[in-house]
């Protein structure tokens, strides 16, 4: 019953993940943090199957900072989303594929722009400007697309946020329970409380 929303706004991309970590129907741990920080700008938050997605999301995390480290600089958000596309794509072809899905969220110092990014595992990734995964998707995707405003304030980009998160705890079976929310915009990622 895992729920990951997401969405931009003016320069800033907010990402949430339920943090309850559920096996059938027991709960075996409820602060998990299911979004990974990949570089100062870009996070990714990951769903699936529990063993796929904490070992794709740490060698993902891994495979970044060893491009950063060997360039000197950190790989755009763009750069990063078509990466892991391949990685999924390659694992598919192989015995050994991920079962996870993704929202890579980032903002591109260069251009001044965020980007988020909804990867499946299938291998299929596109830009959105707004995403949602989970079983909390079939009612947060709805809202997001009545009350999503590009041009939007931070302010009001949570105020959407935590209308996704009241829904879901309202009208799915299962409530995930917590959320733990990041932004990423300008001056780095932070975590937010809503």
């Amino acid at each position: 019953m895992e729920t990951s929303f997401a969405l931009t706004g003016k320069g800033y991309v907010i990402v949430a993940a339920d943090t309850t970590a559920a096996r059938s129907i027991v709960k075996m741990q409820i602060d998990q943090d299911k979004i990974k920080e990949l570089s100062p700008h870009l996070l990714m938050a990951y769903s699936g199957e529990p063993g796929d997605t904490v070992q794709f999301a740490e060698y993902v995390e891994r495979n970044i900072r060893l491009y950063q480290i060997r360039n000197l600089y950190p790989l755009r958000p763009a750069a990063a989303a078509s990466w892991i596309r391949r990685s999924i794509a390659e694992s598919l072809r192989s015995r050994n594929a991920y079962s996870v899905n993704l929202l890579l969220g980032g903002y591109d110092t260069s251009s001044h722009t965020p980007n988020l990014y909804w990867i499946d595992y299938m291998g299929t990734v596109v830009e959105v400007p707004f995403a949602a995964h989970g079983y909390g998707s079939y009612f947060a995707l709805s809202l997001l697309d009545r009350y999503h405003d590009p041009e939007a304030s931070l302010e009001e980009g949570l105020a959407t946020l935590k209308r996704c998160i009241n829904e879901v705890s309202k009208r799915l079976v299962v409530d995930p329970g917590k959320y733990k929310v990041k932004v990423v915009d300008k001056d780095g990622i932070r975590e937010v409380e809503i």
